[in-house]
């Protein structure tokens, strides 16, 4: 029997990439029932055509419900029953918050709000919400909104007893092939017979896997304590490293073209700022970031503040372990999506 035996999960923004890993992973399992929330009615309709093709026994435990997070009714009308929600829904490209950043507000400061309070008052059990290294040392319209979400989740979760809603939030780097990332984009510009385009040859960022990133989830749904932010330690690499490896995989020599940094990226990711290091806790594989539990009663700390502090320091991805090209292309190949689109090309 599962930690999710008999129950009801709620996945919002539940058609990208980390809904479909959670599908994947636990519709064929004793769970009662997947709510996938979102505002994309195509994709929905689609999402219900794959699974009752791949998973025909388990496919009738999907229930989808058309709303926005931006609009607390539909969210309420999706939330009766509901037992746990991963809250994946977000505005997540740099360059379109870049351009429209009241819009990465409204989906990802107002919006998890309104998923939050709504929870709170329908008596979900645990709240996971999903948040991005970018919102650490924030320099784009995406990262700071981000970073305000991870504030509201924080705030939110002293307002509410950890026994009747526990809220956590992960923060992670780069998920390999999801949907609007680089690594599908390259492997059609190799099969169009097209450049690939890079950026900035020198430039890190942290790589896992989708089913690392539900892991986390996971991990979260276990161990977190409310208000906490969890971390994985993930590893890292180089722009051109990243590249390298996947011409290599399809068509070694492949040119690659540089196009210089976009609006709004950074040149490395940080997953743990040197702020939070002070108080964070190692637990293996993962960091957990407790929440300030002190009150507005500021005079009391005048006198007496915290004198210890962790010696562990920023944790970002130029000091993380950074793979060689051999490194990043076995984890390519752990990729169900690299492997068949690897094979098609083999045999074009």
């Amino acid at each position: 029997m599962s930690i999710f035996a008999n129950k009801t999960l709620m996945i919002t923004g539940g058609t990208g990439s980390f809904g479909n890993a959670v599908l994947n992973r636990f519709l064929d399992t004793d769970i009662k029932e997947i709510r996938v929330f979102s505002r994309d009615e195509k994709k929905q309709d689609d999402m219900r055509h794959e699974f009752q093709a791949k998973l025909p026994e388990a496919s009738n435990k999907i229930k989808f419900f058309i709303g926005d997070v931006r609009d607390i009714a539909s969210v309420r009308n999706a939330m009766h029953g509901v037992d746990y929600i991963f809250h994946a829904a977000a505005l997540k490209q740099v360059p379109s918050c870049e351009f429209f950043p009241m819009e990465a507000v409204k989906t990802n400061v107002i919006g998890t709000d309104n998923v939050l309070t709504a929870a709170i008052d329908a008596g979900v059990k645990t709240v996971i919400c999903l948040s991005t290294d970018k919102a650490a040392y924030p320099v784009n319209a995406m990262g700071t909104s981000k970073a305000m979400m991870e504030k509201v989740i924080v705030a939110k979760s002293r307002t509410v007893s950890p026994e009747q809603t526990k809220i956590c939030c992960t923060r992670y780097g780069n998920v390999m092939c999801s949907r609007g990332s680089v690594i599908p984009l390259w492997i059609d510009q190799i099969k169009a017979g097209n450049p690939i385009t890079i950026t900035e040859p020198t430039m890190t960022r942290f790589i896992m896997s989708l089913e690392e990133a539900v892991d986390l989830v996971l991990f979260a749904f276990e161990n977190g304590v409310s208000g906490d932010i969890l971390v994985q330690k993930a590893p890292a690499c180089t722009i051109e490293t990243l590249a390298k490896a996947v011409t290599g995989l399809f068509n070694p020599g492949h040119e690659i073209k540089v196009i210089g940094i976009r609006h709004g990226e950074k040149m490395y990711e940080t997953l743990l700022t040197n702020e939070e290091c002070a108080n964070a806790i190692d637990l293996g594989n993962f960091y957990r970031v407790p929440s300030d539990k002190r009150d507005l009663n500021y005079d009391k700390y005048f006198k007496e503040g915290n004198v210890e502090r962790n010696v562990l320091t920023e944790f970002n991805s130029n000091n993380t372990d950074l793979l060689t090209v051999e490194q990043v292309q076995e984890k390519l190949l752990s990729l169900a999506y690299v492997r068949d689109e690897l094979a098609a090309w083999r045999n074009k």
